[in-house]
């Protein structure tokens, strides 16, 4: 039997729940069948979501410092008046003209950089990434796609294939090669760009012509690796000499999240060729979009039209402009910025006093903490899961993430306030000490 490979995900059977949890839990393996999963030993059953908070059916307050989609916080009202006014007034697809969907694709195009000209909605970031892969071997001629060992970039056919991070019950494409995450620990700068280079004279030595290097710029899957800041401008350059393109999954990293800028991967001062985005996008609206190059669309729009029922339509554009609207009226991302910061600090000062925290890293709200063992300093995933169920047993929400879910994923929206990070660091000691 293969074992699931998410991290903190609910087993049947392992924890205790009330009457109210087996009858919620028993209804979904009904309806909802073996594929979903849940987070925690004992799942949550959440009702309500105002700002970092999220409530239980009995009331109780959680903090919130995991959920990248709520990124504003949770039913922040800006966006949800802006939902509910477009959706009163027009629900409709792209194929007329309006308004909405273009001032968001000119709002979107003016914070990237200026030979990025193009924007192309779709509803998910499995949608957006699926889209680059078709662009990508439309442009170039090839199929092959180079990502790192622990991956996730969806669920469509073609990109789950490409998510190594799923598990080994869904088998990678022939046309995939992966590389380890950049981890600025054990490579020198050149090291990413020379196994990117690798990878892509691997391709071509099995007859597969490269098409698309596509990384998240955080590598959240990975186990987060964000410095030094520079690193993906090499590998760019080599997945570009090999006849590839290089695609930006800003999906997890992007609107302010990393603090420094608006898109993760202007910390390494490289221009994708295309770049996707979502999750946040809608704070809970779904929508997405990938921006790219125009010349890379040119020659597939002159043999083929695109069209997404619900991509771009007049309600999601409402919402992704609300969204915008709201990340330069609270200077969210400078919030993030200086919020963050302070938060890895004291992350850093509590794991010099807990030896199972081992590394500290992050950009702005995005911080990863490995987890040892504290005489091996080996990954230790069975305290890392039992540190993220102490904190929801503490009103605390986080998750896990790297390759043995041994890394502790901090991504708190990007409103998080030092009274709240306080919060956090106090409830976290607390565990640590409980749990040894």
């Amino acid at each position: 039997m293969i074992r699931d490979a998410m991290p903190n995900a609910f087993r049947p059977g392992d924890a205790r729940l009330s009457e109210r949890e087996r009858s919620l839990v028993g209804r979904r393996q009904a309806v909802l069948g073996p594929a979903y999963r849940l987070f925690y030993e004992r799942p949550l059953h959440i009702v309500r979501g105002e700002g970092v908070w999220l409530y239980d059916a009995e009331g109780t307050a959680y903090l919130d410092a995991y959920n990248n989609v709520a990124s504003l916080g949770h039913c922040h009202p800006r966006v949800v008046e802006a939902v509910a006014r477009q959706a009163a007034e027009l629900a409709t697809h792209t194929r007329y003209l309006h308004d909405g969907v273009l001032e968001l694709a000119e709002r979107l195009l003016a914070t990237l950089p200026e030979a990025i000209g193009h924007v192309m909605f779709t509803c998910t970031g499995s949608e957006a990434n699926d889209l680059a892969l078709r662009l990508a071997f439309a442009a170039t001629g090839g199929t092959g796609v180079i990502v790192t060992e622990n991956a996730y970039h969806g669920v469509t056919l073609a990109v789950a294939g490409l998510s190594p991070s799923l598990g080994p019950g869904v088998p990678l494409g022939a046309h995939v090669r992966t590389v380890p995450a950049p981890d600025a620990a054990r490579q020198a700068d050149a090291g990413f760009a020379a196994a990117v280079a690798a990878a892509a004279a691997d391709l071509q030595r099995h007859g597969i012509r490269p098409a698309a290097l596509i990384v998240d710029t955080v590598f959240s899957s990975d186990g987060v690796f964000t410095d030094p800041p520079g690193f993906l401008a090499p590998a760019a350059e080599a997945i570009r000499a090999a006849g590839g393109l290089f695609i930006a999954d800003e999906v997890q990293p992007g609107f302010g999240r990393t603090g420094e800028a608006m898109w993760g991967f202007v910390r390494h001062g490289v221009v994708p060729d295309m770049i996707s985005m979502g999750k946040p996008m809608g704070n809970g609206y779904p929508v997405a979009a990938l921006a790219l190059r125009p010349e890379l669309v040119e020659g597939f729009g002159a043999r083929a039209r695109y069209f997404n029922t619900f991509g771009g339509n007049a309600v999601a554009a409402a919402a992704a402009l609300a969204v915008l609207e709201v990340i330069e009226a609270e200077r969210v991302q400078a919030n993030a910025l200086t919020v963050g910061a302070r938060l890895r600090e004291d992350l850093r000062a509590l794991a010099a006093r807990f030896p199972r925290l081992g590394a500290v890293r992050g950009a702005g709200l995005f911080i990863g903490i490995d987890v040892e063992h504290p005489d091996s300093r080996a990954p230790d995933p069975v305290a890392a899961g039992r540190i993220v169920n102490g904190l929801r047993e503490a009103r605390v929400l986080i998750s896990a993430t790297g390759p043995l879910g041994h890394v502790l994923k901090i991504r708190p929206p990007l409103v998080f306030s030092e009274a709240h990070a306080a919060l956090f660091l106090e409830r976290i000691e607390s565990v640590l000490v409980a749990t040894g």
